[in-house]
């Protein structure tokens, strides 16, 4: 049975990020997986020819899906391949364990293991694939700092720095050229819990946090390396059909 998780974003600054933690600190524990309290997150984003998971996201469909490898700190000890399924503030991660070698091979277009994949989730990627075009689309970086509360199962993550390429596609290359893709006073904030929030939590929101809401940090990346691939990289795929 699918477990949704519920998901509020909000656009703050770094002075409310200050704040944040002096008023979580008697809460919270930092996640255990950090190194100096934070850890880099680099996933590669897929889309179809027609662009979907891009337009869903700026039309505000209710059900939507996104595709994507995910690594931390350029390392391939732990490699997933994620499916993301939101409706609306709900959310829904499904992950399939990867090896180096399965990346580029996807990478390259080699999708046939897929098909015999003893996970589930890598099947219904390969037709994906194979029916929709479905391709690597941009890369996305940044810094985590991420905090538990147990109580509700509550976990708030701040995300600094987020960068952009699609210079290349080859997650594991850690020198890989990066545009910055939000202005450098900005982050995000991502608050999830399963149960229920508690009120220290909802307190604690900045009363000026902008709730993000109308874009994602993969929205935000494709439009920052749009004019990599042309204005209409998708349209142009399509016609070229």
């Amino acid at each position: 049975m699918k477990r949704f998780r519920h998901e509020c974003k909000y656009l703050i600054n770094y002075g409310d990020l200050g704040e944040l933690r002096i008023r979580m600190k008697p809460y919270f524990k930092t996640d255990p997986h950090t190194v100096n309290g934070e850890y880099m997150i680099r996933s590669l984003y897929f889309d179809d020819i027609y662009n979907s998971a891009y337009d869903d996201k700026e039309s505000g469909i209710f059900f939507r899906t996104k595709y994507r490898i995910r690594i931390y700190n350029c390392s391939d000890s732990s490699i997933k391949l994620e499916r993301k399924i939101k409706q609306g503030n709900y959310i829904y991660k499904e992950s399939a364990a990867l090896t180096k070698e399965e990346v580029y091979k996807i990478i390259e277009g080699d999708f046939d293991f897929l098909l015999h994949h003893e996970n589930n989730l890598c099947r219904e990627f390969y037709i994906e694939c194979m029916s929709k075009f479905m391709r690597p689309r941009v890369i996305v970086d940044y810094e985590r700092e991420p905090y538990i509360l147990d109580e509700g199962t509550v976990r708030v993550t701040f995300d600094k720095r987020v960068r952009a390429t699609s210079f290349g596609f080859d997650i594991f290359d850690k020198e890989l050229p990066t545009l910055p893709a939000m202005t450098y006073d900005k982050l995000i904030m991502e608050v999830k819990y399963t149960e229920f929030l508690p009120k220290i939590v909802k307190d604690m929101i900045p009363v000026k946090a902008t709730e993000f809401t109308a874009a994602s940090k993969y929205v935000i990346c494709c439009d920052q390396t749009k004019y990599l691939n042309g204005s209409d990289y998708y349209i142009d795929e399509r016609s070229a059909l």
